[in-house]
């Protein structure tokens, strides 16, 4: 008789789940050591890290294959609920395409493109369904219109982001006036003048559209940021361009360690460079925010673990740098005004509404337009109607702080700063409005818009006395 036939092994081997928990403690590590919100989640928001951990390793460990450990993970972010904390997972490679034997010449539009300007899916825009609201232009960018309540004339606008990038048109006008060529290469200092410039384009927009809306006679101003995710520090200069008020930024706080150390020790950097040619003046005043920032980089080299006795996130300067309040022309042609106070990167005037503000939110209404809600309400310079703000707050600084986990290779971000407001509150918690109206997530536009109406008037008849105004013409 022959040998026995080998069995072939039918059963499949296990699915291993430990490389999985090896990434979710690597998540744990990077919300202890570089989470900025850490505080808020575990003390306000009273969330505990084991509680929460120990059962995404209980279902990692119950999971069969990749695709429930990877639903884990996500579940897990939810729970944290923290805009600005997400995992980019790493995408599948796709075979590229086979180059056309004749190349094509890029349009400017194209050009564009590549360069990360792409339209912005329609969010559905709440005030345009007003009983009475009337389009005044074609604008697409920044749309204006009218409507009456109450026999109150109110000035609408529409906010839809707070950056360039999602306005195509922006960016094919500014590649048109600096004559950049579509089919060249495009460095760094290219895009920089690119986008410097459509920012140049949405502020002069915005404030021509605050100059009709006043001589047609709107006497309130409505800004619907509802949808809005957010954008840059142009947040800051928009809110100055509509407040009468002279605005005071929120304090900033950041993660201790090396990221904000480096960004410190740049900050300095540039100080001390621009004191060397300044006026004496400037030179004192350079002086003085050197020092500050010299603070503030000792502070980020300070080692402060969570509930050590000294505090965890080190603090220094506003949402705008070193300097929380100025004029528009506190730094005009001063290249280094930018580094201390944000707003001074955009060529904007202050105070070109000078009327009552309401402003709109909703749970979609996050990060930079946070920030914008924010810095008004807390300033007594709009009144804030709609709900509760999604609570991104802060975000990444000089590219954050992101770490990529061992197995998976995904990439975890997680918020490095944080904007507190006037009343010591973490601007993560959400702008709570002034003014509630009972939206759910699931109504359409029409029908937000039919609840604010029947608020409207209450709503300028709170908001008017606050601005000096009667709630009647």
């Amino acid at each position: 008789m022959g040998a026995p036939a080998v069995q072939t092994q039918s059963v499949q081997e296990r699915w291993n789940p430990q490389p999985w928990i090896d990434d979710l403690h690597q998540i744990r590590r990077t919300l202890e050591t570089k989470y900025a919100n850490l505080e808020w989640l575990t003390n306000e928001r009273q969330v505990s890290l084991d509680a929460l951990f120990n059962d995404a390793q209980s279902r990692i460990t119950a999971a069969d294959n990749d695709a429930q450990a990877r639903s884990v993970f996500e579940r897990l972010l939810r729970k944290i609920d923290d805009g600005h904390v997400r995992l980019d997972w790493p995408s599948t490679q796709i075979a590229p395409k086979e180059k056309a034997s004749s190349p094509i010449t890029p349009s400017i539009p194209d050009f564009c493109h590549t360069l990360g300007y792409a339209e912005k899916p329609d969010s559905g825009d709440v005030v345009t369904g007003l009983t009475s609201y009337r389009r005044l232009d074609n604008d697409t960018i920044l749309p204006i219109g009218l409507a009456t309540i109450g026999g109150i004339r109110i000035g609408l606008l529409r906010i839809e982001v707070f950056m360039p990038q999602f306005t195509p048109s922006l960016c094919i006008d500014a590649v048109q006036e600096l004559k950049i060529s579509p089919t060249a290469t495009c460095s760094e200092s290219c895009q920089d003048a690119i986008e410097h410039a459509a920012y140049s384009r949405m502020t002069s927009i915005l404030e021509e559209h605050l100059r009709r809306l006043h001589a047609e006679g709107a006497s309130v101003l409505l800004v619907d940021i509802t949808n809005n995710g957010g954008g840059s520090e142009w947040a800051e200069a928009a809110a100055r361009i509509l407040s009468r008020e002279e605005l005071v930024s929120e304090s900033m706080e950041f993660v201790r360690g090396s990221h904000w150390a480096k960004h410190w020790e740049g900050v300095v950097r540039e100080l001390k460079d621009a004191a060397k040619s300044a006026n004496p003046e400037d030179k004192a005043k350079l002086t003085k925010w050197t020092a500050q920032a010299i603070e503030a980089k000792q502070a980020a080299e300070q080692n402060c673990p969570l509930n050590s006795g000294c505090a965890w996130l080190g603090r220094a300067g506003f949402s705008t740098g070193l300097v929380g309040t100025a004029s528009a022309m506190s730094f005009l042609g001063k290249s280094w005004g930018p580094t201390v106070f944000s707003p001074a990167e955009y060529s904007y005037h202050d105070g070109v509404w000078t009327g009552p503000v309401v402003v709109l939110t909703d749970q979609g209404t996050g990060s930079a337009a946070e920030e914008f809600a924010a810095v008004l309400q807390d300033n007594h310079a709009a009144f804030i109607v709609g709900e509760r703000t999604v609570g991104a707050g802060c975000g990444h600084t000089d590219g954050g702080t992101p770490t990529v986990l061992d197995h998976t290779k995904a990439v975890l971000e997680v918020p490095d700063c944080a904007r507190i407001r006037a009343d010591g509150t973490n601007e993560v918690s959400g702008v709570i409005p002034d003014y509630l109206i009972p939206w759910r997530a699931d109504d359409g536009p029409l029908y937000k818009a039919h609840l604010l109406e029947k608020a409207l008037p209450t709503v300028l008849q709170q908001a008017m006395p606050r601005f000096g105004h009667t709630s009647s013409n």
